[in-house]
């Protein structure tokens, strides 16, 4: 015998390769403490949220039940249409376990066949039974003839199901995938009359099945996180996608039917389906059923249907939901202490549960790939959220957008800031919100991906345009009418204003495809019209089906915001730019929100976190010195506020590079006025440099100030401009006596 090696442990290691003491497999070589080291525990923290927890596991031998038996209330008549209640105890007489059914007559038993120390197939030596599978009892055994190795063996409650274990042969016997139990063995064995059942012989999966996962807090564990439950069924959809490619039904998934197993210093996660009993080929509708409540469909749909790759993904939805309930997120959201910020990542979640179990078959995903690639998205917002680490992937149903919607305040205001009445004029009003219109943010969203499946697919990949009209025109020649196509006129059209003919487009267009590019495109007009309540609502939709995107949350994000609904805009926008530091738009939406609140600090904040290698790091860079010494609702900036504007100013990139553009010249234009304003009312004193001068008082600022409108003098389009800014300059320029 080997003596176990874990400190503190003077048990010694079974042939199960587990310890009779502290029941854990002695440590690896790698695991081993080193001098000083303390006494063993887990080998890897969960700091990463996307890391599952480390929990220990229980002696295989130890899960034996040693005195397996079928519970009475889930003792049912196996034949199909009869159901009838069976094997129960009656008026003080113990329930019978073996029998004949009252009401059709058909044989039932619910013992185990197998007992410790039978030996199957002269190779294959039985410990016990230790659970119950979908078609029968699951017995663990020792490989005899393979160094005592654990293997599983599978047999049949009811051979009325033997057709079914011979179509799980032929399934498993073609599966090879690292998220699927491996067979290893058919063989049989005869009961206590004589005949001969067959067994299934499977790999031992060393873990625990989900449910029991999620209720290892409980037992002192870290408490399992809804990203950790959503990289276990992302397993299981691959798994499941890997049977839908090949014809075949998964049809019972649940918690108890997944092993998981932390890995430990570089190990990975490991995640396996272990029992496919109820597996079935695509289309069958002969075969018994074997279902799961209420995790399988409800029976209307399977009659008229039968059991489909919806009915499967409907399986899958209800898993996510009761295991969402072992989380210590559901925990907190029922106790009202659930964290803000996590807000729309469990809205997420929960919009993908569901459409994974909806009602509807038509409306769940199409397939287990759709499926994952959205509850991808979904984990990746609820761990930066989390965490604060972007995550960035490339949306495959969304194209990247150039556009910022930002109605300007990342860029130098143009001359006419100073030369038109009607617009901003100076620092004594404050400064415009940067909102952008509902029109402007109709043509600014991302665009979807033209659906691969489209027949004009291949011709709206190729053809370009460089403005709307020239892409209609173009479009005119495609002699295709597909969905794709109006669509594309559609958002043509609505660049061009011409909205009746967006709106016919998008109408020919839904004859063809009703899915949620429809909605999407709903949602783009309805704001163009400036109905942004009814533009919401299509946008949710979106959402409902997409949960994964960042698209629908930053279209809902800016009607929120419109809406004057700041809470809700905030915790859109921060879902979006939380997970991709690339949506500028979602920066300055939230650099909107803070300027809303009068946070002059947390504005710049926001816009300081754009990176460098963002497109819209310079718009943000702009951003941050015009809100500086910007004039708010909340008050006038502060000399603090000036100074650190006029020390970002230098690194700011205007004009192409240039050290001296026009760009660059309103820009100091706008600082100075807001410093001759500050020290012009409270005498603040100013570090200078090249915008303010090297002492700045109030009558070098007038100078400088007068320079400056000179300046832009020379910026004019026309004599009527010219006169306009020498006019500023000479009404600020300092009096004199003579």
């Amino acid at each position: 015998m080997t003596a176990c090696n874990r400190p503190g442990c003077t048990g010694t290691v079974r042939g199960t390769g587990f310890c009779g003491t502290c029941f854990r497999r002695p440590l690896s070589e790698a695991e081993m403490p080193g001098p000083g080291a303390a006494a063993s525990g887990p080998s890897r923290t969960s700091g990463d949220p996307l890391s599952l927890p480390v929990f220990e596991f229980p002696d295989p031998s130890s899960r034996i039940l040693r005195d397996p038996d079928i519970p009475e209330e889930s003792r049912k008549c196996a034949t199909p249409d009869c159901g009838a209640e069976v094997g129960r105890s009656y008026a003080g007489q113990p329930a019978i376990s073996e029998g004949f059914c009252p009401r059709c007559g058909h044989p039932y038993s619910f013992l185990p066949n197998l007992h410790e120390g039978d030996l199957v197939a002269d190779q294959y030596e039985v410990i016990g039974c230790f659970a119950r599978g979908g078609l029968g009892w699951v017995y663990l055994a020792r490989d005899t003839r393979l160094d005592d190795n654990l293997v599983v063996l599978k047999g049949l409650i009811d051979l009325r199901y033997a057709a079914l274990a011979t179509a799980e042969r032929r399934a498993l016997t073609m599966m090879d995938h690292k998220n699927i139990v491996r067979i290893l063995n058919f063989v049989s064995y005869p009961d206590s009359t004589g005949k001969r059942r067959e067994y299934i012989v499977m790999e031992y999966v060393d873990g625990l099945t989900l449910r029991e996962a999620t209720r290892q807090r409980m037992l002192g564990a870290e408490p399992l996180r809804v990203e950790h439950v959503v990289f276990c069924v992302l397993q299981v959809l691959e798994a499941m996608e890997y049977l839908h490619r090949r014809g075949y039904l998964y049809c019972d998934m649940k918690p108890d039917n997944v092993i998981v197993r932390p890995g430990r210093r570089g190990e990975e996660d490991r995640v396996k389906v272990i029992d496919l009993g109820a597996v079935r080929k695509t289309g069958d509708r002969e075969s018994d059923r074997i279902g799961t409540k209420p995790y399988e469909v409800d029976g209307t749909e399977i009659n008229a249907r039968g059991l489909t790759v919806q009915s499967d993904i409907h399986t899958v939805g209800v898993t996510l939901e009761r295991l969402y309930r072992g989380t210590a997120d559901w925990l907190d959201q029922q106790t009202g202490s659930t964290d803000d910020r996590f807000a729309i990542g469990l809205e997420s979640f929960q919009r993908l549960v569901a459409r994974a179990r909806h009602a509807d078959a038509d409306h769940r995903f199409d397939s287990a790939a759709q499926m994952a690639e959205q509850l991808k998205g979904v984990r990746r917002e609820i761990a930066s959220l989390r965490d604060g680490v972007s995550r960035p992937e490339p949306s495959a149903v969304f194209a990247p957008t150039a556009v910022l919607l930002d109605a300007g305040l990342g860029a130098v205001p143009p001359l006419h800031r100073w030369t038109r009445p009607d617009q901003y004029s100076g620092t004594g009003v404050p400064l415009p919100d940067g909102r952008p219109s509902p029109a402007a943010v109709a043509i600014g969203l991302p665009v979807p991906r033209v659906d691969p499946g489209d027949e004009a697919a291949g011709y709206l990949d190729a053809t370009g345009a460089p403005d709307p009209l020239r892409l209609l025109n173009k479009l005119e020649t495609a002699e295709l009418s597909t969905a794709e196509i109006w669509f594309a006129r559609c958002r043509a059209q609505l660049e061009l204003g011409r909205l009746d003919l967006a709106a016919e487009s998008l109408r020919s267009a839904r004859r063809q495809a009703g899915d949620w590019r429809a909605a999407w495109h709903r949602g783009l007009l309805a704001l163009a019209r400036g109905e942004v309540e009814q533009a919401g609502s299509e946008f949710s939709a979106v959402y409902d089906a997409l949960p994964g995107e960042q698209a629908p949350k930053l279209a809902l994000g800016f009607c929120a915001e419109h809406d004057g609904k700041h809470d809700r805009a905030q915790r859109l926008y921060e879902a979006v730019w939380r997970v991709d530091r690339s949506q500028g738009s979602a920066a300055f939406g939230l650099t909107r929100i803070r300027l809303a609140e009068g946070d002059r600090a947390g504005a710049v904040a926001v816009l300081d976190e754009v990176p460098k290698v963002s497109r819209h790091y310079d718009d943000a860079a702009v951003a941050a010195v015009i809100i500086l010494c910007g004039l708010l609702r909340s008050g006038a900036p502060t000399a603090a506020d000036l100074r650190e504007a006029a020390e970002r100013f230098p690194s700011l990139y205007l004009d192409g590079g240039e050290e001296d553009g026009d760009a660059r010249n309103r820009l100091v234009t706008i600082l100075r006025e807001a410093a001759f304003k500050r020290v012009g009312e409270a005498g603040a004193h100013l570090d200078g440099g090249a915008v303010f001068g090297a002492v700045p008082s109030e009558e070098g600022l007038h100078l400088l100030l007068e320079e400056s409108y000179r300046g832009l003098a020379g910026q004019a389009h026309d004599e009527d401009e010219h006169g306009i800014l020498i006019d500023l300059a000479n009404t600020i320029r300092p009096r004199t006596l003579l």
